[in-house]
């Protein structure tokens, strides 16, 4: 990574057999970083060659740069006067970022997919204030679109032991707020490794994400896709549908999210079918790396332009519908038949642990989760594996153990209950709470459909089979409500 006072050159690259990017710039110039922040580390021609060709042949992008920013200073005694001030000054903040950073990935010839915003969990800028949250919603939603961002983030709460009136209050508005906007997502934190899991919070999601589904019913529920339950989320996530701008974070901060599970799957599925399991992870591990630096280029130079701080670079292999952009297809590589098999959990830690790894030598600014995510629709392989019954709601909990976030992305019947889903969720968050991780569930009830159909959500989100859920109830557990006590190792004082 560049160091303070770094210069970087301007390689021409003339017999490149990529001719559409037969130059790739590096802003020439110096570079002004915090000293001391940094060692210096030269960016090698062979370095450049290399990842101009894991951007035009292996899918590698900048998934996302999100600018994160506190909204505490808005807060007012009535909701029409919040929204008012939390309206000008996201578009205040963010009027440069989508142009900002659109011209940085024409520069530096690497894709920058989405421009998003992350904020101050709403429900702490609604205590106190008079009218419908709903309100503040559409106001957030309308300055994200006047501003041309992608998705804004945080329209959330953190209740893990406990919420306020105000807060219950929010809650409630939270399928409505999602039902009737385009780019708002939503998150709660429900669990902590040092606070236990608010099991009566854990019931309110399930009968959340039921209502977001049944007023979404037309579009397959889609507002549930856009809505995420967490244990020990992380403040400076870059990523949707889970992020928000935490409050021990400055007044604006640019995160960037690099995915690019293309590019480990060309490198593994080329890889010797006998070659040892430590020789496959150092290999991911210097993908990773590498990765890590292109994002960082990219992120410290949108902070640069736009006169705010970077925080953080947050490395996850999240995949997409696109043929070979696939976590599955990196777990297939390895060895196995399909994602979902006896293996794969231990497959799917090596290659979280490799890229934690590469992540951490190439930045001292890692943050966010970076690891894998596993979400089903946005996996092609995922998408065939549970198609074909490889892969089940049960190994995908048992994937969450080791990997990056939780269930992602699923689709269950219709007819799920709300307690059958505040069951998934409490099983995931005990996860979460007992290994010291995040853990999360994003998972869409479909209206009106049965396992073994398929619904369409389009772009980015996918496609997915309605999986199979335990057709057992839980739904007593599920009603004793309270809280679950935080694990003994969480008495670390």
């Amino acid at each position: 990574m560049p160091g303070a006072g770094c210069r970087f050159r301007q390689f021409r690259i003339s017999s490149f057999e990529y001719p559409k990017l037969a130059t790739w710039h590096l802003k020439p110039g110096t570079w002004y970083l915090t000293p001391g922040t940094f060692s210096f580390m030269e960016y090698s021609q062979a370095e450049i060659l290399q990842t101009v060709a894991m951007t035009e042949m292996e899918h590698l992008d900048v998934r996302t740069v999100t600018l994160g920013l506190s909204l505490r200073d808005c807060v007012s005694e009535t909701m029409e006067r919040t929204s008012q001030r939390v309206s000008e000054k996201i578009q205040r903040f963010a009027d440069r970022l989508v142009q900002t950073v659109d011209q940085i990935g024409d520069e530096f010839g690497i894709r920058v997919a989405n421009k998003r915003i992350a904020i101050t969990p709403v429900s702490m800028i609604t205590e106190g204030a008079s009218g419908d949250p709903v309100q503040l919603a559409r106001a957030i939603d309308d300055a994200a679109g006047a501003v041309g961002v992608d998705f804004i983030g945080g329209y959330s709460a953190l209740v893990h032991k406990g919420a306020t009136d105000s807060e219950r209050e929010f809650l409630n508005s939270i399928p409505e707020a999602l039902s009737t906007t385009k780019r708002l997502c939503s998150s709660v934190n429900v669990a902590t490794t040092r606070a236990g899991i608010n099991m009566d919070a854990v019931r309110q999601v399930g009968i959340i994400i039921k209502e977001a589904a049944e007023r979404t019913s037309n579009e397959g529920g889609i507002a549930c896709a856009k809505f995420v339950c967490f244990a020990n989320s992380v403040e400076d996530n870059p990523f949707m549908a889970g992020a928000f701008h935490g409050v021990g974070e400055p007044e604006a901060v640019i995160n960037v999210g690099v995915s690019g599970p293309g590019v480990v799957n060309y490198a593994v599925s080329r890889a010797a079918r006998d070659l040892p399991l430590q020789e496959l992870a150092e290999i991911i591990k210097k993908l990773s790396f590498k990765l890590s630096r292109a994002g960082e280029l990219v992120g410290r130079e949108a902070a640069r332009r736009l006169g705010i701080p970077f925080g953080i670079i947050d490395l996850s292999l999240a995949p997409t519908p696109v043929p070979g952009d696939s976590v599955a297809n990196i777990i297939e590589a390895m060895g196995f038949e399909r994602a979902g098999t006896h293996g794969t959990t231990a497959a799917l830690a090596l290659l979280t642990d490799a890229v934690k790894k590469g992540g951490a030598m190439a930045s001292g600014s890692v943050g966010g989760m970076s690891g894998a995510f596993i979400p089903v629709s946005e996996d092609a392989g995922m998408i065939e594996a549970a198609r074909l019954g490889a892969l089940s709601l049960d190994k995908l909990e048992a994937w969450t153990s080791v990997c990056s976030v939780g269930i992602d992305m699923v689709a269950v019947p219709g007819s799920t209950s709300a307690e059958t889903i505040s069951a998934i969720i409490a099983d995931e968050m005990a996860i979460g709470v007992m290994n010291n991780k995040t853990t999360a569930v994003r998972i869409i009830p479909v209206p009106g459909k049965e396992v073994g159909e398929m619904v369409e959500f389009g772009g980015l989100l996918g496609s997915a089979p309605i999986m199979a859920v335990n057709a057992f109830s839980s739904a007593d557990f599920i009603r004793r409500g309270g809280r679950i006590p935080a694990p003994i190792h969480s008495l670390r004082n």
